[in-house]
């Protein structure tokens, strides 16, 4: 069946876009994503940040898929180290949340990023996130100085 072009429509705005501090993306709250209340079940929300982490990432040229399959080399592995959240507000069913992401710093093979949850002006939920390449091997891998200008633009400056 043929779409008449709207396929590239719809998809233009899926991964959310960069903006000046980092990424920000759209998300609305379904069903499958609240508990028996309607209130956004606590653990859901590492979902929408880990959307809009790897969306950040896809939008800024690094694809997991590649270096899963070792399409730079050797296998490269994400992983997340360590995540602090603070939880100020609910989101609920049928809501449209804002996440956004921005790198705070990178050091060696760590990536130290702060994500926002809204809903409209309000924060609902706060993260800081410190995140890690490996490779095949298990062990950490320094970050290629191309990522770090791309998650890091303000200090290219």
């Amino acid at each position: 069946m043929d779409d008449h072009g709207e396929s590239a429509t719809l998809c233009a705005g899926l991964s959310g876009a960069l903006t000046e501090f980092g990424h920000r993306l759209m998300a609305r709250v379904y069903y499958a994503d609240t508990d028996f209340s309607g209130v956004v079940y606590h653990a859901r929300y590492l979902e929408f940040f880990e959307r809009g982490r790897s969306d950040y990432l896809r939008l800024a040229g690094v694809h997991h898929t590649e270096l899963a399959e070792g399409k730079h080399g050797e296998k490269i592995i994400w992983v997340v180290r360590r995540m602090e959240i603070d939880f100020r507000g609910s989101a609920r069913m049928d809501d449209v949340l804002t996440i956004e992401t921005r790198t705070e710093d990178i050091s060696g093979a760590r990536i130290f990023m702060a994500q926002q949850l809204k809903r409209g002006g309000e924060v609902l939920v706060e993260a800081r996130v410190e995140a890690a390449i490996i490779g095949e091997n298990g062990r950490p891998r320094r970050f290629p100085k191309e990522w770090i200008a791309a998650f890091m633009p303000k200090a290219n400056q």
